[in-house]
């Protein structure tokens, strides 16, 4: 098995715990430190997905954005390159932007009613990226 590929199945190993820490009840019903809390996953979640994304960007010999925007040229470079689809980009817009407000504000100013989707959504996301990872890595 190629390096490449024993990085992208711990990665993928990674995410899943992470998506098994997601709460099962409502984040209205959560305490501020507790949404705090929870705001860690969504934010590792994506920074997985970019890890994943550099990974096979790494295993195709395409270079990896670099710069002020480097995190959205890496979507939008997967997508030019057909790693990904603009189905997916669009499901991980919300992600990135989360990424983004999670490392540069304050986490006791989380709402739950925005995160709420990520939260419920990030299965679904995840099953689906990792179906376009696999098929673009063939």
């Amino acid at each position: 098995m190629p390096d490449y590929r024993r990085r992208i199945e711990a990665e993928y190993e990674a995410i899943q715990n992470t998506l098994s820490s997601l709460p099962d009840r409502p984040l209205s019903m959560l305490t501020a430190l507790e949404i705090a809390g929870v705001g860690a996953l969504p934010h590792n979640f994506y920074n997985g997905i970019e890890t994943l994304l550099k990974q096979v960007f790494q295993s195709k010999a395409l270079p990896i954005p670099q710069g002020e925007s480097w995190h959205r040229d890496l979507l939008l470079v997967a997508v030019e390159r057909g790693i990904l689809s603009n189905r997916l980009l669009d499901d991980l817009k919300p992600y990135l932007a989360f990424r983004h407000f999670f490392g540069h504000g304050y986490a006791l100013n989380l709402s739950p009613e925005r995160m709420e989707p990520l939260v419920r959504e990030a299965e679904s996301v995840f099953s689906r990226f990792k179906g376009e990872i696999e098929s673009a890595m063939c």
